[in-house]
């Protein structure tokens, strides 16, 4: 899967704040939101929230992958944050989040959607240059180029 064709220059942001993961979650969100990829933005963000009290999505190595399967989601949509600051996100490694990937599926693609953008996206975060190469990125065309595989 291309990731790159769900992730858009808008969904994009280098520099975000937040003090709490479920605010990172909920800025995020609202990236999608406005790219026009969400029907119900609160519905989405209690799906995420919820997927997230079950199990963090912190995955470790800075990053988190926080997803959701809602029927506030229209299309899969990913977005991508650096945090200014790191975020506490309860990450397996015990460590806090420097960026994050939101993942967001309509429910009736739930299945094979949302196993497909988390498949591309682990195999590829697994690999230290390309955090490094996430973590030193400037621009969202940046990012893109380095999603583009």
């Amino acid at each position: 899967m291309n990731i790159a064709s769900i992730l858009r220059t808008e969904t994009i942001e280098l520099n975000m704040t937040a003090a709490t993961k479920e605010e990172a979650i909920a800025k995020m969100a609202a990236l999608v939101g406005n790219a026009g990829f969400l029907s119900d933005q609160d519905q989405y963000v209690k799906d995420v929230l919820l997927r997230e009290s079950s199990s963090s999505t912190g995955i470790g190595f800075g990053v988190a992958i926080p997803h959701g399967k809602s029927s506030g989601v229209k299309s899969a949509a990913l977005a991508f944050a650096k945090f200014a600051e790191p975020v506490e996100w309860e990450s397996m490694d015990g460590q806090p989040v420097t960026m994050a990937f939101l993942i967001g599926v309509p429910v009736e693609q739930a299945g094979q959607e949302h196993l497909k953008i988390l498949t591309t996206l682990a195999r590829k975060l697994i690999h230290e240059s390309f955090r490094q190469t996430l973590a030193d990125a400037a621009s969202a065309e940046d990012v893109l180029k380095a999603l583009d595989f």
